[in-house]
């Protein structure tokens, strides 16, 4: 019976994968500055033109609808001779490594940890390298389906549950939860849940302390990384300087005959 109900799962994939028609009206990313700037552990988030990427944007009410991690040359690994490869996870191809170049028509954003040790940057490349060729099993159909509607008819309150509702494991290749279990694996955090505690002492009685508590990982979106505070957006036209005098503007006035 799982075997029967896999062939659908997979034709969904397939289908909820393919790019949707309409413009794209976002510039591509500039790879030969991205190549430059990049590091091990960096965030990509992207603005996905697949049929599944409108429904994410719509539940997370955000541009992004995917997110990978930049893994670099790790281990001397290579893919079609590229070493700039990146870790994602998706619903075809379970988890997986691909090149920045298969990421050069789309609209990207960069998002750094904020501190990350090296060594702590490096664990987090291992945690997802180590999940490389982990499959998804595709016989929950129901998980997919819901995202045949761009816009599915969904209370605000309850689009981030959402994403991870069901129990099939095509919810962990369409959300954030390889990335953020990644994270969660050092103790960095993303948008943990904070409670204030009473730290009273003698000297101080009014005194209070932060308490950090992880959120749950299945409800991490990519837009969470955008606008945690624990993580920096990298502009690819502003890391190496920017000169707005050498700008070339268009003045209106006609060139001459």
């Amino acid at each position: 019976m799982n075997n029967i109900m896999q062939w659908p799962g997979r034709a969904l994939a397939r289908y909820l994968n393919h790019p949707a028609r309409g413009p794209y009206p976002h510039l591509p990313a500039d790879l030969a500055t991205l190549r430059r700037i990049l590091r091990p552990a960096d965030v990509i988030l992207v603005e996905g033109r697949a049929r599944i990427s409108s429904a994410i944007k719509y539940l997370t009410q955000s541009t992004w609808s995917h997110v990978a991690l930049y893994v670099g040359d790790y281990a001397g690994q290579t893919l079609a001779g590229h070493t700039d490869l990146l870790v994602e996870a998706d619903t075809e191809l379970g988890v997986h490594l691909l090149d920045l170049q298969q990421l050069g028509d789309y609209h990207l954003r960069i998002c750094r940890p904020a501190g990350l040790s090296d060594t702590d940057a490096h664990r987090v490349v291992n945690y997802v390298m180590a999940r490389l060729g982990q499959q998804y099993d595709l016989k929950n159909v129901f998980d997919l389906a819901r995202y045949l509607l761009p816009t599915p008819p969904v209370p605000g309150p309850w689009r981030r549950r959402m994403l991870a509702l069901g129990s099939g494991d095509p919810t962990r290749a369409i959300c954030s939860t390889l990335v953020a279990e990644a994270f969660q694996s050092v103790s960095f955090p993303i948008l943990p849940i904070i409670r204030i505690e009473s730290a009273a002492t003698q000297e101080c009685r009014d005194c209070v302390r932060e308490i950090f508590h992880i959120r749950d990982h299945r409800l991490y979106t990519p837009r969470d990384f955008d606008v945690s505070p624990y993580f920096e957006v990298i502009k690819p036209t502003l890391a190496n300087g920017f000169d707005y005098h050498q700008l070339t503007w268009d003045t209106g006035v006609p060139p001459p005959a």
